[in-house]
């Protein structure tokens, strides 16, 4: 039987064999390099240098009260990044379901993650030209990146299925996430070089930065080659509609047959308001830590790096907590801390860089294992056979939900001009995410979806 046919054959298209098993072992580590390639753009570009060097082109272009006019809208110019990271969350929702149909039905997503990756990385790749008052090409450059790198985790997440058995995904998806942590810990540390001494190099600081935003790009799109060698498109059988009916269709289908299982339901929408929570924290900690907290980009560098670090090691210890205490619980005390981290950051006081590092510390312990757990704690509520569905689904509404924070957190400084207020406003997250974790009935989900209930959970 041929490679091609045995793909036909079994959904998942994996093979038996010591050949094909090589094949696989092969793709997989084609696969982790996409995570080692775009994870720099999540922490260099979106995590740490974009947010605030953005927000200082716009005040440079800013009028009299603070306030700049992208098409003829008045925006107070601290929101400015808040509001287009929300766009661009916005853009790769419409166009997600309309990418995902098309390769689910040409099954070619090499080529479309590749227009993914490219797209995003030339993106990335022209903040080097954003200087002076360029904030709308600031603007309009952040929403291509940022959709794209969410179109193109869609079908990196889609070959997961088809590169590794059920007996081994949760360790591919792990080394995956490792290639990640460590390619972005290897760029925060030469960016520290870089704009450290950039004096020494004969630059200016903007220049350092511009410099930094490029070369997240340029990573991106050179270790993308790799998977692109490595991962094979599957054959599928011709036939269905076209590309944007059948996305949102299968959508809408998915949504509608969750209705039978209404626990399952009430913990994704649980986990879509508090990961929400968490995503709009790490998207505006550096704004908020350089225009109200005063700090320096030096410290911002380091302590996104210590996040990093600690994120690793809170996943792991909070998944031996899982163990003891049960997944639900452990989540549960996960979002008092992140409650509490915000908190804290409300009353941080300026200039006090240790302080600052402290609580990056407390989200690098929570920020790992929240996800990770949630991730596993879902699978659990999953019927049997409509994994991939499912999780589609999961995929689709966490991006769907996931402008809202950054929208409140632009509000929030818009109307009162304190990013102390917009930090605190993203409580309420957090607070509700948690009521609606607690009246989830778990082990009567899990029963309910058909599946074994653990012992703890």
């Amino acid at each position: 039987m041929s490679a091609e046919t045995a793909d036909t054959a079994e959904p998942t298209g994996l093979t038996t064999g010591s050949a094909d098993a090589a094949s696989r072992r092969r793709e997989q580590h084609g696969w982790y390099f996409y995570d080692f390639a775009c994870s720099v753009y999540s922490t260099s570009v979106l995590t740490v240098f974009l947010g605030p060097y953005l927000t200082s082109v716009a005040k440079a272009a800013a009028d009299a009260d603070g306030f700049v006019h992208p098409l003829g809208i008045p925006v107070r110019a601290g929101s400015l990044f808040a509001y287009a990271v929300s766009v661009s969350v916005v853009v790769a929702v419409i166009v997600m379901p309309v990418v995902g149909a098309a390769a689910d039905r040409t099954g070619r997503k090499k080529p479309l993650l590749a227009a993914a990756a490219y797209v995003g990385a030339a993106a990335t790749t022209g903040m080097f030209f954003l200087d002076g008052h360029r904030y709308l090409l600031g603007a309009f450059l952040l929403i291509v990146a940022n959709a794209s790198i969410s179109v193109s985790m869609v079908l990196y997440n889609a070959y997961l299925p088809q590169i590794a058995g059920p007996d081994e995904r949760d360790a591919v998806s792990s080394r995956g996430w490792a290639f990640g942590y460590t390619s972005g810990a290897l760029v925060l540390i030469l960016n520290l070089v870089l704009y450290t001494g950039h004096d020494s190099f004969g630059l200016s600081e903007s220049d350092a930065v511009r410099i930094c935003l490029a070369s997240a790009g340029v990573w991106w799109g050179a270790f993308t080659v790799v998977p692109l060698r490595r991962l094979r498109d599957r054959r599928v059988t011709p036939g269905g509609e076209g590309a944007v009916g059948s996305g949102w269709r299968q959508l809408m289908a998915t949504l509608r047959d969750m209705r039978r299982h209404p626990l399952t339901l009430s913990f994704l929408l649980a986990y879509l308001v508090y990961n929400d929570g968490v995503q709009t924290v790490i998207s505006q900690a550096s704004v908020y830590g350089s225009e109200e907290l005063g700090l320096d980009q030096t410290t911002l560098i380091t302590a996104v790096l210590l996040v990093q670090v600690l994120a690793v090691a809170g996943a792991l210890g909070m998944g031996r907590l899982a163990r003891v205490y049960g997944a639900k619980r452990t989540i549960l005390g996960s979002l008092v801390v992140w409650t509490l981290i915000l908190v804290a950051g409300y009353f941080l006081p300026a200039d006090t860089p240790v302080f600052f590092y402290l609580l990056a510390s407390a989200i690098g312990l929570v920020l790992g294992g929240s996800q990770a757990l949630s991730r596993s704690l879902f699978s659990h509520l999953v019927p049997h056979g409509k994994e991939a569905e499912y999780f589609s689904a999961y995929e689709m509404s966490d991006r769907g939900l996931s402008w809202l924070g950054p929208l409140v957190f632009g509000l929030a400084y818009q109307l009162t001009g304190s990013y102390r207020d917009a930090i605190i406003s993203l409580v309420i997250f957090f607070v509700v995410g948690s009521v609606l974790l607690a009246r989830v009935p778990i082990r009567q989900a899990v029963a309910a979806a058909g599946n074994p209930v653990p012992e703890r959970i």
